[in-house]
């Protein structure tokens, strides 16, 4: 299959620059980025996707065994790296994309100049001394309510997750872009989103690593990003001064800013 069409692959900015890949979270397509794309693009070559079940992405190379696991969608960026034969990437992954960063870089290490995780969280789920900010019971529920009605849990659940009540348009955007996607493939990519655990492969990233968090997220608590922080070997926490999970959409200039910089210096 085409890859490019596949995941509706854009490229734009520098033709000669440093490459940045921009990578979406659940829910959303590559429109997501498009307040952080025009920063970055008079410095950096930007690459943009939607993963396959998003976006314009082509419904029909979905498979629900190879999305079932975030290693189904690991394995996109890399083919889409091989595709456009990408070198020195600063993957930029936002909230479940972070992990399947976390996967896809130590694969093809050499592909890859760093990792900005933005907004990650490797579980959702408290564990011990682990605090995921979610029980189990909590994630159950919120999959219980998903599966059932979709829409109507896309209209509860995007404003709490875009917060920045006082900016209702933003959790209206992130609203209309779950309504969206299909319901079928969103389904799938939740329970892959929610119930997956990546803590323990935070170990295997030996690429620089930048790790954004937001100072107000109901999705990642501020213990996560210490967490990422202290589980990949000279990674650097940055924390924004930002509501919501989704700061590039609400705080677009320090977003980008904290991209470039680091992906500056590699």
């Amino acid at each position: 299959m085409d890859i490019v069409r596949r995941n509706n692959v854009t490229v734009t900015g520098r033709e000669d620059g440093p490459v940045v890949v921009l990578a979406h979270g659940f829910g959303c397509d590559q429109n997501m980025w498009r307040l952080v794309t025009p920063v970055l693009a008079g410095e950096f070559r930007v690459v943009l996707f939607d993963h396959v079940g998003s976006g314009d992405s082509d419904p029909s190379a979905w498979d629900e065994a190879r999305y079932s696991s975030l290693e189904g969608y690991a394995q996109d960026v890399l083919e889409i790296c091989r595709e456009l034969d990408l070198r020195d990437v600063t993957f930029v992954g936002h909230s479940v994309s972070a992990m399947i960063g976390v996967l896809a870089a130590p694969r093809e290490p050499e592909r890859f100049a760093g990792l900005v995780l933005l907004a990650p969280s490797p579980s959702y789920i408290d564990d011990g001394e682990y605090r995921g900010g979610f029980s189990e019971a909590d994630i159950e529920e919120l999959l219980e309510s998903l599966e059932s009605n979709y829409l109507g849990w896309s209209s509860v659940m995007a404003p709490v997750i875009m917060g920045n009540p006082d900016r209702p348009e933003l959790g209206e955007e992130l609203t209309n872009s779950f309504c969206r996607t299909d319901p079928r493939m969103a389904r799938v990519f939740a329970r892959t989103t929610f119930l997956s655990d990546n803590r323990e492969d935070l170990a295997g990233v030996t690429v620089p690593t930048l790790v954004v968090e937001c100072a107000h997220d109901t999705l990642a608590p501020r213990e996560v990003g210490a967490f990422v922080r202290d589980r990949i070997a000279g990674s650097t926490l940055v924390t924004l001064d930002a509501h919501g999970h989704c700061p590039q959409l609400s705080d677009p200039g320090p977003t980008a800013e904290a991209i470039a910089s680091f992906a500056r210096a590699r």
